[in-house]
């Protein structure tokens, strides 16, 4: 084993990872990313306890073997109902079983989950201790620095005081307040401030609880700042809208060689998954949408992207039609700078 592997084995397993999306990281866009990465922890989409314990399980919950190392978030309030729900979930084969006490859409008030738990914080301590019960995998949560109008001190420490006695195996915090009232989910991305200072505190007053942040982490580079003071990163919608981001995660954050060398080698390890998904019957632009931002900062890019929007989309689009696209972009070894449209 080289001292790199050794080295990388060490480190938590929250070290870098690619934040729940709904709408947006579905099976494929996960199969894609671990395309890019090895290393990279991938998350479901939020389910519902209810959903997973009525619903379509198989198609809730299923998902490839080569996606591990990947965890699936849950949203819910009733711990017999979580505790249930994550047993499902474990038998699917989850490494990691995540709660929702950060979204802050009406939905999800209105049942009573995601971000309005912040005020609840024995609630959330007996759901987490539910579900330790029943599974073995780790339990996490993920969670925001508080909502409305309390104090972020009191709020996440009060959360923490009822989540470690619960067993809880690690901590997700979107380092930001979710404003329940006023701001739209989309607003809550972006309009209250980051405070990431908020959250390096906590992590010095519990050394011992794995801590990760996430919030408007746009780079590697960022992604390396942060883990000087917190045990891992998640990244959001930079890493779904410039995928190639990815490409560098093994190597600079784990210290590892990337399992492909660059977004033209990607397309075609990625090219089997998209085969055997259209001999299934799924539409190419059900995959490709995922990779829309695969080639930001290259000349072609925006013909790329005109090209997979334009013909992606019909009924007959198969593997020609995406390398159609990539035949657009250029294969210049150019250094990419900022996403953007070329």
């Amino acid at each position: 084993m080289s001292d790199a592997v050794k080295k990388s084995n060490e480190f938590s397993p929250y070290r870098f990872s690619v934040a729940p999306m709904m709408d947006w990281t579905d099976r494929y866009c996960r199969s894609f990313h671990r395309v890019l990465s090895r290393r990279a922890r991938l998350y479901t989409e939020m389910v519902t306890s209810n959903a997973v314990l009525h619903g379509d399980r198989a198609r809730l919950l299923g998902f490839s073997e080569a996606e591990h190392p990947v965890a699936v978030q849950l949203g819910g309030s009733v711990p017999g109902d979580l505790a249930e729900a994550a047993r499902i979930a474990e038998g699917f084969g989850y490494d990691e079983v995540n709660l929702n006490v950060g979204c802050p859409s009406d939905r999800v008030q209105d049942g009573r989950f995601g971000a309005c738990l912040m005020r609840d914080p024995s609630l959330v301590g007996e759901c987490v201790a539910a579900m330790k019960t029943a599974v073995l995998v780790p339990v996490t949560v993920k969670c925001r620095i508080g909502v409305d109008d309390q104090d972020t001190e009191l709020a996440l420490d009060s959360l923490v005081d009822a989540l470690e006695p619960a067993g809880v195996d690690g901590l997700i915090v979107h380092a930001r307040k979710a404003w329940l009232q006023g701001l739209s989910p989309k607003e809550n991305r972006d309009v209250p401030p980051l405070d990431y200072e908020r959250v390096a505190r906590l992590k010095q007053k519990r050394p011992s609880l794995p801590i990760a942040i996430n919030g408007g982490i746009a780079t590697i580079e960022d992604t390396l700042t942060q883990l000087v003071s917190v045990d891992g990163v998640m990244m959001g919608r930079a890493a779904y809208n410039d995928p190639a981001l990815l490409l560098d995660v093994d190597s600079l954050v784990f210290g590892e060689t990337a399992p492909v060398a660059d977004a033209f080698e990607a397309v075609e390890a990625f090219a089997p998954t998209i085969a055997e998904a259209l001999g299934q019957g799924i539409r190419l632009h059900t995959l490709t949408r995922h990779m829309l931002g695969l080639f930001n900062g290259r000349p072609g890019a925006r013909a790329y992207r005109r090209h997979l929007s334009t013909f992606g989309t019909r009924a007959d689009a198969d593997l020609s039609t995406l390398r159609e696209a990539v035949a657009q972009v250029s294969r210049e070894n150019l250094e990419r700078t900022a996403v953007q449209a070329a």
